[in-house]
């Protein structure tokens, strides 16, 4: 009986499994990312929540919140501090110092080279401007660059039109539908999955620079070029 080959996949001879997050801080140009401490930051996250600007229905497809008792979302932070997986992040505006939201790494499989950006919390100020699209590329670059991921992944609520489009604006892979994905807060929730790839990565990193340069902005902080304008003209 004759050998038939089977092929399996690609072969990764040099693979080597990327690193785990550290409790160290991601400088970028407008924000600070530093790992998430709930003694510094509770209070003016708090604040933050509660602004005149906040967007309650940010909480709309998180696991918990809006908080309207300050204990309660301390206590939220205080576990979102000493967890690893999922590994959060404080924003911190580079000229005023204050904290302005929080994401996080999650889905953490050094050993098979993914990792996922998630538990998105930005306050009224952050949403849709420059700090968030670099507080975005600031975990990318890292995973990619420092941690050794070859696989970015972003998931949301098939509902959650907001964050789809993010995902894709963000350079992002639509993958498909994971239908009955999740029991969340008592619904069905069908998940939308993402990915951006390592070998995707150096044409994504020159279209997020391009579009974080200052000569990008007007006097009031609008953008001149999209992400999409950028990515069309580099691509």
């Amino acid at each position: 009986m004759s050998q038939q080959s089977t092929e399996t996949g690609k072969p990764l001879p040099d693979w080597q499994p990327a690193a785990l997050p550290r409790r160290t801080p991601l400088q970028g140009g407008s924000i600070r990312l530093l790992p998430l401490d709930a003694e510094r930051d509770a209070a003016a996250l708090y604040q933050v929540e509660h602004a005149a600007d906040a967007d309650a229905s940010q909480w709309d497809f998180l696991a918990v919140g809006p908080f309207q008792d300050q204990r309660d979302f301390s206590a939220w932070l205080k576990n979102c501090a000493v967890s690893s997986d999922p590994f959060f992040y404080t924003v911190v505006d580079q000229q005023s110092g204050l904290a302005t939201g929080v994401l996080s790494y999650l889905a953490i499989t050094p050993e098979h080279g993914s990792i996922e950006i998630g538990h998105i919390w930005f306050s009224g100020r952050m949403q849709r401007s420059r700090q968030a699209t670099e507080a975005i590329y600031l975990l990318a670059r890292h995973a990619f660059e420092v941690l050794g991921y070859r696989r970015l992944e972003w998931k949301c609520n098939s509902l959650n039109q907001r964050s789809q489009l993010a995902a894709l604006r963000f350079g992002f892979t639509a993958e498909g539908l994971f239908r009955q994905h999740r029991v969340f807060k008592g619904k069905n929730r069908d998940t939308a999955w993402f990915s951006m790839l390592d070998s995707e990565w150096p044409l994504q990193r020159a279209i997020f620079e391009a579009w974080l340069q200052a000569d990008n902005f007007d006097a009031d902080g609008r953008q001149k070029k999209s992400l999409h304008e950028i990515r069309t003209a580099l691509s």
